[in-house]
């Protein structure tokens, strides 16, 4: 009996000095635990279709530059990050499935993404439902936050508040006192031509025309005439970009001259929009989230670190992809354990500054959970686009009242 007993305690005495020798292997030399498994992140993006060029493939490459980075300087507590990427290809079921796949399958334990409003929106609804937390990073339809869902987050600012800086500028620096507003007949197009209109009444500012039209046309000379008589001193175009850029051009085909032109960030602030439009992009402003001037920490190292690695510059979607991460990896180092729960609920406790400025998120109004970056206006000049104010982080000068078409040489 003692025999057989003697036996059983060397196996198990042995046993036990396995298990210390592999959890000493894998401890480094700081006494930090290395796992063996990786933390799963899922991102929710258009990586083809047409979104995928106006800055979907940005983001993706922004995302996973800032992993590589984290993961390089030892990971979230010895562990790597493993990033999943999900192509929603710009279309609300197949957003719904790659989220759904996401937390189902691939086990991710946070998603960060959402590019177009309406994929996003959907699949705010499927992260709330199986309670994984889920950091919007580009969507900017108020919507998105009004819905009172406790695992949904937004580092964006909503698009009623982008043109928070905008009007500052026409108060301070304009003669502007009437407003045309071109937008698309989208839920986007909708809603936000709807608190355009409402903020130029709050600014004094008298709306003359407000037009839609449906996306992708390939004509709009008839609304533009519709535009023309009334002489606007603004035109506010809600577009992507490849509308933006026919509305410039036929714009100059008309001959159509207000003292300043402009558009949301998703249309005209991608050089896309310079590409397309061409000579007519010219003196063209738009407010946006960021630029490589504001002054935060890793900004413009960001910015040149991309630009020399893609041989091509960011725009505000990297950035707001870079930042994603720096809140992310922050979130999980803070999180009790590294389960969906306890990082929503580091989440919720965020306060950092990020490539894309300060990170907080708060409740106000409708909505919950909403971070609210500063704005910044930029126009197309010579050289570029650049910001023109406030004129604390400008790098060159606005160009108010915009010269007419027969006035510029190109």
């Amino acid at each position: 009996m003692f025999k057989h007993l003697g036996g059983f305690l060397v196996k198990r005495l042995v046993k036990v000095f396995l298990i210390f020798f592999v959890v000493g292997f894998l401890t480094h030399s700081t006494g930090s635990p290395v796992y063996a498994e990786n933390i799963r992140v899922g991102i929710l993006l258009p990586l083809t279709g047409r979104l995928a060029e106006l800055g979907g493939e940005t983001a993706y490459r922004s995302y996973q530059m800032a992993a590589d980075e984290i993961n390089e300087e030892g990971g979230i507590h010895g562990q790597r990050l493993e990033m999943i990427f999900e192509d929603t290809t710009g279309f609300k079921d197949v957003g719904l499935a790659a989220m759904e796949k996401l937390i189902t399958q691939d086990k991710v334990i946070i998603v960060a993404g959402g590019f177009s409003s309406t994929v996003t929106l959907a699949a705010t609804d499927v992260a709330q439902d199986l309670e994984v937390p889920f950091l919007v990073s580009t969507a900017s339809a108020d919507r998105i936050t009004e819905a009172k869902q406790e695992y949904v987050f937004r580092l964006n600012a909503p698009v009623s508040e982008q043109a928070n800086t905008l009007g500052s500028f026409l108060k301070k620096v304009t003669a502007v006192k009437t407003v045309a507003i071109i937008h698309e007949n989208t839920v986007f197009g909708e809603f936000s031509s709807k608190k355009f209109r409402k903020r130029c009444e709050n600014w004094g500012l008298r709306v003359i025309v407000k037009e839609g039209y449906d996306a992708g046309v390939n004509d709009l000379k008839p609304l533009l005439s519709k535009v023309r008589p009334k002489y606007p001193d603004l035109i506010h175009m809600i577009t992507q970009t490849r509308d933006g850029a026919l509305l410039m051009q036929q714009a100059k085909e008309l001959d159509l001259n207000p003292k300043m032109f402009m558009g949301v960030s998703s249309g005209v602030a991608l050089r896309e929009f310079r590409e397309q439009a061409g000579e007519a992009a010219a003196f063209v402003y738009s407010p946006t989230i960021w630029t490589p001037s504001v002054p935060y920490p890793g900004a413009k190292e960001y910015h040149n670190m991309f630009s020399i690695k893609f041989e091509e510059p960011p725009d505000y979607h990297g950035a707001q992809a870079y930042a994603s991460m720096q809140v992310i990896a922050h979130a999980l180092k803070g999180a009790k354990s590294l389960t969906p729960k306890d990082v929503r609920d580091a989440l919720a406790e965020t306060n950092l500054m990020t490539v894309l400025g300060p990170v907080k998120f708060v409740s106000y109004g409708r909505k919950t959970q909403q971070n609210r970056p500063p704005t910044y206006l930029v126009q197309w000049l010579d050289d570029g686009l650049r910001t023109v104010w406030p004129k604390k982080v400008a790098t060159e000068s606005y160009v108010y009242p915009i010269p007419a078409w027969n006035e510029r040489y190109y």
